[in-house]
């Protein structure tokens, strides 16, 4: 099969060639011949083998903007080197509201209004290393009080949106916030937690955007404290290891954690935004993100920012349809969105993507979970071109393993570390292990975007090392063209029958049938095998649960895998616990077929 894709313009998309899949996904086996030489426009990643041979870190450093001394400011590199250049009239924002509004802003007006709010915050008594929070919908406001924080030098922290009461005062307590910024629609949540908040000094209202409120003690107007604060501000010029963000990870257990990341992640994030993403000066770029999730902040703000594109935020909720006219309308080139979105879009059918124009689209990413590769395929036959995975994690702050535009990719694996970046898999006690083998995936540190503290926390931080690797928590192996393969996290690896099983492996099985639009595996204790394969799955339009469905399944992931990695219970479900960045809550799966507690469930799509 070969498809071909023309773009407007003088160039020709890339042609990609490639063979019947192998449909056993236990074979991990590439469908890609290689591209590189395809591209009308040549990747900014020209070749693995030949930029990571000799690259360290001092490239990236040479891509950043530095005070004198050594000195730097992930907000001033984002944005304000460009209002500073012959970008400063280039459209660095098109935003769309949920209800149709639109407004942009060039590097110049988001350089202003973000310096704006740093005087605002200074006239508050914000100074360096106090805690803001951002507790907005996708407005534009979010991404200048972002870039405001730190050019004041405190440290952002951003908050999703659907986050109730108990998690607002975790989050907020924990930090000893001394500012939230919010809308009328969620300062009820602030306020009823607002008492049990003493450092929370003020609560700043966005308030020129339809609903009117009446401000209690502590709560501030937006619209009032940017109204008489000048578009001048002398940026804090701050040391590569001072803080710049925090986001807080939900677990298993116990309360959130406030993972901290320096301003010196700009390096990592600039250099990967270009080669993993291939962002170019006339791209368009839509990172569907939101910066509550670190993906948000590192690719939806921060590196892609740095690199100079356009940026698409679009305020609304998923819709296959809005989707793809946000993508027609803006023109979008560069699309980096979740392995659940591209799942959803395929489950609203093909039809729906050809009424739009999405010609444009070049580069096509994916993170926040693995990518299975009826996806990729899916991509291939729908859009011209493959979708390219990419793996990091909040901790890490920045891509570290990933498919690159340049380089081959095999459907369901990882990728290949990021230059500069040293991965292994490793067993419990630190040792690498050969290619094929299953274990701990783990990343040598000192990268510049790797995570600097868990707040007021250090024997948490401390148990995310041994020796001289973060351990990541994931379970991977590497093959002997050092690609790497997810399995499943450390806690998600079934045992069945004494053979391991990786969840990922049976739910890429199972949404290969035409039936199933998503599925979510987990173990369920047995007397007899120690655990066995439960399958949760939601099915495509059209289709019915039955039990004669249930037998083909089974039968149809047993011929694809092995004997005993089939799911011996399948139950059909609506929908499938998700967090807010796309990510299948396994947990919650399991906790409640065994009628445990879900644990922090704060990050739960609602």
């Amino acid at each position: 099969m070969a498809i071909s894709k023309k773009g407007s313009g003088d160039g020709v998309r890339p042609i990609v060639d490639f063979s019947p899949a192998l449909r056993q996904v236990n074979e991990k086996i590439s469908i890609l011949d290689k591209p590189a030489d395809l591209f009308a426009v040549p990747p900014n990643f020209s070749s693995y083998d030949s930029v990571t041979a000799n690259f360290t870190w001092e490239e990236g450093r040479r891509e950043i903007d530095w005070f004198d001394g050594g000195l730097l400011n992930a907000a001033d590199n984002a944005v304000d080197r460009h209002a500073r250049s012959w970008r400063k009239n280039k459209v660095a924002l098109y935003w769309e509201g949920e209800r149709g509004e639109v407004e942009k802003y060039t590097f110049r007006e988001l350089s202003e209004a973000s310096n704006q709010f740093a005087n605002a915050l200074t006239d508050l008594g914000i100074t360096r290393g106090d805690r803001v929070f951002i507790f907005l919908p996708r407005l534009p406001e979010l991404y200048i009080a972002f870039l405001g924080i730190l050019k004041v030098g405190a440290v952002a922290g951003t908050l999703f949106a659907a986050f109730g009461p108990s998690a607002l005062k975790d989050r907020l307590g924990d930090s000893e916030a001394k500012a939230v910024i919010t809308i009328p629609a969620y300062l009820p949540r602030v306020e009823e937690v607002i008492d049990d908040l003493p450092a929370l000094e003020n609560v700043i209202v966005v308030d020129h955007r339809g609903t009117k409120v009446r401000l209690k003690s502590r709560e501030r107007s937006y619209s009032a404290i940017m109204a008489d604060t000048s578009n001048q501000f002398k940026t804090a010029q701050m040391n590569p290891e001072d803080s710049a963000y925090m986001l807080y990870t939900s677990g298993t257990t116990g309360k959130a954690k406030g993972v901290v990341h320096a301003h010196q992640a700009i390096i990592h994030e600039h250099l990967s935004a270009k080669w993993v993403l291939d962002l170019k000066e006339e791209d368009i770029y839509w990172c569907t993100a939101d910066p509550g999730w670190v993906t948000g902040i590192a690719y939806g703000l921060l590196g892609s920012w740095s690199n100079g594109v356009s940026l698409v935020i679009y305020e609304g909720r998923f819709d296959a349809r809005e989707w793809y006219r946000i993508v027609e309308t803006y023109e979008v080139s560069i699309w980096y969105t979740a392995p659940t979105a591209i799942r959803m879009l395929m489950k609203a059918g093909d039809e729906v993507a050809r009424e739009f124009d999405l010609s444009h689209l070049r580069h096509l990413a994916s993170v926040g979970e693995p990518l299975n590769p009826e996806a990729i395929r899916w991509g291939l036959e729908v859009f011209g071109l493959p979708f390219h995975d990419n793996w990091f994690q909040t901790e890490t702050g920045s891509i570290l393993i990933s498919n690159y535009p340049s380089m081959p990719i095999k459907l369901g694996s990882m990728g290949r570390p990021f230059p500069g970046i040293t991965a292994a898999i490793i067993d419990d006690d630190g040792k690498e292990l050969s290619p094929g083998i299953t274990g701990n995936l783990a990343i040598k540190t000192g990268w510049p975007a790797m995570m600097r503290e868990i707040w007021k926390n250090e024997e948490k931080f401390k148990e995310y090392f041994l020796g001289c690797w973060y351990v990541s928590g994931d379970k991977a192996y590497q093959d002997e063209d050092g690609y790497f393969w997810f399995i499943g996290r450390a806690d998600d690896v079934i045992k069945t029958a004494g053979e391991r099983v990786g969840p990922f492996e049976v739910e890429s099985a199972l949404v290969e049938h035409v039936a199933i639009a998503e599925a979510g595996v987990i173990g369920k204790p047995d007397m007899m095998r120690g655990e066995i394969i439960k399958a949760f799955v939601v099915l495509h339009r059209g289709y019915k649960p039955s039990e004669d469905l249930v037998d083909e399944i089974k039968k149809f992931v047993k011929k694809r895998l092995a004997g005993h990695a089939y799911p011996r219970e399948i139950e059909f479900s609506e929908l499938l616990p998700k967090t807010q960045s796309g990510k299948i809550m396994r947990r919650v799966l399991k906790a409640k077929e065994l009628g445990l507690s879900t644990g922090d469930t704060s990050t739960l799509e609602t």
